[in-house]
């Protein structure tokens, strides 16, 4: 199975294989804030997504890469490009290394820097954005190390079971 090769990982397209990891990631309810989930997927539904996954962004609006360990084949998390919007060479952002073993190990680093790469020279893309919560700090620094520059606060944006969360919009453009 080929991908985006880089030193330590490989971002793919969603096999059917993926299936089982998909749902435990979208039914994983300590990440739905992030994901802005409020209901669980089936099974049924997530291999609808994989089927249509194959799909042109131009067409879906939208392209899941599943992050894989070179070395092990491992599948740790994904990384998304959202919203993708021709006219206007953007998309949202999002990664997730889910497990949680797998963590602090430049993963994420190396996945992010991959995607902006190909979002800037493959998809011909202008800007990137991603929202993160004010304080989940490992991941605004990532961003931040990547260039994306806070360009606003959402203030009492997310609901967290009982409590409101404030989220930061960052934009990253593309240098010329």
């Amino acid at each position: 199975m080929e991908g985006i090769k880089g030193n330590t990982i490989m971002l793919r397209a969603m096999e059917p294989s993926d299936i089982d990891f998909l749902y435990k990631l979208e039914n994983d309810t300590s990440v739905w804030n992030i994901s802005n989930t409020i209901a669980p997927f089936s099974k049924f539904l997530l291999e609808e997504f994989v089927t249509i996954a194959h799909a042109d962004i131009y067409t879906t609006k939208q392209l899941r890469m599943m992050i894989d360990i070179l070395e092990t084949s491992k599948t740790i998390g994904c990384i998304d490009l959202f919203d993708f919007d021709a006219n206007n060479q953007r998309a949202g952002i999002g990664l997730i290394i889910s497990d949680t073993s797998e963590r602090k190990k430049g993963y994420a680093s190396e996945s992010l820097e991959m995607t902006i790469k190909y979002s800037f020279d493959t998809l011909n893309l202008h800007q990137l954005y991603c929202n993160i919560l004010s304080d989940n700090l490992p991941s605004l620094n990532l961003f931040k190390k990547f260039g994306f520059e806070i360009i606003g606060l959402k203030k009492q944006w997310i609901r967290c079971g009982n409590k409101w969360e404030d989220e930061f919009m960052l934009q990253l453009l593309k240098k010329n």
